[in-house]
């Protein structure tokens, strides 16, 4: 339940269209709701200004509907990340209001649009095309959190005047998010340009001695630019979402 979802229950109360015990049901389980296999939290969205972000990997499309089910009750949005396109299809058959991306591996139940809160645009850029799946992870995260998003893929280092094209949107971004795999080297090239906080996301896709993403983490780690922070490899989520944390500071 969120902010706009309580006021209007409490004023339904207050101007009697609502009684109180109808009323009393409705916030039964405001706190969370224990349904056997989890704990949905159902008050996070008070707290925090977004709902509970379900973790596909490793639950059953069962598993996930009836968490769904549960917070759709009180969500107008539900975002489920790392979802495979099987699970996906079951979701589809029994959640309405729901798309999945499948490059992303993303499901968004979407009841109601989501009203933009960020106060500028955050912009997602990879390195690389095999970048893109994480890229558009941190991007529909961001995006169904209510800000303004766009996308620039495939403008690495390897050609890095791909890049320098669209500079004017760079320096207007109020968030960049820079996914990289390889050497990792992007983020710090943005980041030397411009102002705005840079989120580095490293990947695991390059050679042997990239070690699965290690090898960019550590570069983005050690990045001299002193405006990049660094996410988890392949973390595309914890980077849109920490970018609309960013973006929306001052409208909470």
């Amino acid at each position: 339940m969120n902010q706009d979802q309580l006021t209007r229950l409490l004023n339904q109360v207050a101007d009697g269209t609502l009684s109180v015990e109808n009323a009393c049901n409705d916030l039964k389980h405001l706190s969370f709701e224990d349904i056997g296999h989890a704990h949905v939290d159902h008050h996070r969205s008070l707290r925090k200004g977004f709902g509970e972000v379900i973790f596909g990997q490793g639950k059953t499309a069962a598993q996930i509907i009836e968490i769904m089910q549960k917070m759709t009750a009180h969500e107008d949005v539900v975002l489920v990340t790392r979802i495979s396109e099987d699970k996906a299809g079951h979701v589809l058959d029994h959640m309405p209001f729901s798309t999945y991306h499948e490059d992303a591996r993303v499901l968004i139940y979407e009841k109601t649009p989501p009203a933009i809160k960020g106060a500028g645009e955050i912009l997602v850029i990879s390195a690389g095309t095999s970048d893109i799946p994480v890229a558009k992870e941190s991007l529909l995260t961001a995006q169904v959190m209510g800000n303004r998003v766009h996308g620039i893929f495939d403008v690495g280092v390897a050609g890095i005047h791909r890049l320098f094209s669209h500079m004017e949107r760079i320096r207007n971004a109020s968030v960049i998010i820079v996914v990289a795999g390889m050497e990792g080297a992007l983020p710090s090239v943005v980041a030397g340009m411009v102002r705005a906080p840079v989120i580095a996301v490293p990947t695991s896709i390059g050679y042997g001695a990239s070690f699965g993403g290690i090898s960019a983490l550590l570069g983005m780690l050690n990045a001299c630019s002193s405006n990049i922070a660094v996410v988890n490899i392949d973390n595309g989520f914890g980077a849109g979402y920490m970018a609309a944390t960013i973006n929306q500071v001052g409208t909470w």
